[in-house]
């Protein structure tokens, strides 16, 4: 499998780092650099491309407006010098955000996201009768890989969007099936379970601690979108607002 690649920056220096890291990544093909987002759009739209390295800040459009433009988006890896970016980050469901200046091996985590998430999307794809999850009061069937996986409501930590399909953790080995979020949540009992963003439903007793727009579950960092925010705070009885 090779991921077809687009990078994207206003700064040479950082074009030829990137440059530099992918073609020494053997599933990753540099298809392009681009110095803009117009001349990003223009490949865009003659070229597949499977993935963005994206700066943020850049002269006239920036990437979080060409992200928002893209009917059809790639898979996209943000690469910016501003961490307060973060949460547009999870906003518009991008695989990962590296932090200008970063290392090869930071650089190396990300990409192996990407090939995991395709590898798994690919295999979710193939599957016949991939769609239902059969649900009782202590643990789900979930149809994944030709199997029917029972996984205890006990044990899950927390559940993560990935557009069509759905990726629960409950175990050192997560499990995706195609199933929408809203499905999934329906069949989570609410009093154990609660949609915190978009992308990500979380256990209640599973939670270590919460901030104004993140909660922690073991080394897992989970965002907290404006959406769910009264609702979470409600829950857990804490009226007064995180500063």
């Amino acid at each position: 499998m090779m991921i077809r690649c687009l990078a994207i920056d206003d700064e040479m220096l950082a074009l030829d780092l990137l440059e530099d890291n992918i073609k020494k990544v053997p599933f990753l093909e540099l298809v392009k650099t681009c110095r803009s987002a117009m001349e990003a759009m223009e490949v865009l739209r003659n070229e597949p491309i499977d993935l963005l390295f994206l700066d943020i800040q850049m002269p006239d459009i920036s990437g979080i407006q060409l992200l928002k433009s893209l009917h059809h988006k790639p898979l996209v890896i943000f690469t910016t010098a501003f961490s307060k970016y973060a949460t547009d980050g999870f906003d518009l469901d991008v695989i990962d955000y590296l932090l200008k200046p970063y290392s090869f091996e930071r650089f190396l985590k990300a990409v192996n996201k990407v090939h995991e998430y395709i590898d798994l999307r690919d295999r979710a794809s193939n599957q016949a009768n991939a769609k239902e999850i059969v649900a009782s009061p202590n643990f789900l069937f979930v149809k994944a890989d030709y199997k029917l996986y029972k996984i205890n409501l006990k044990d899950i930590l927390y559940v993560e969007g990935l557009k069509d399909y759905v990726k629960i953790y409950a175990s050192d080995k997560p499990i995706v099936t195609q199933m929408s979020m809203k499905g999934l949540e329906e069949k989570l009992p609410s009093q154990d379970f609660i949609r915190v963003h978009r992308s990500f439903i979380v256990a209640f007793n599973k939670i270590d601690f919460v901030q104004k727009h993140m909660l922690t579950i073991g080394k897992k960092e989970i965002p907290i979108s404006e959406h769910y925010r009264d609702q979470l705070f409600n829950i857990i009885n804490y009226e007064k607002p995180l500063e």
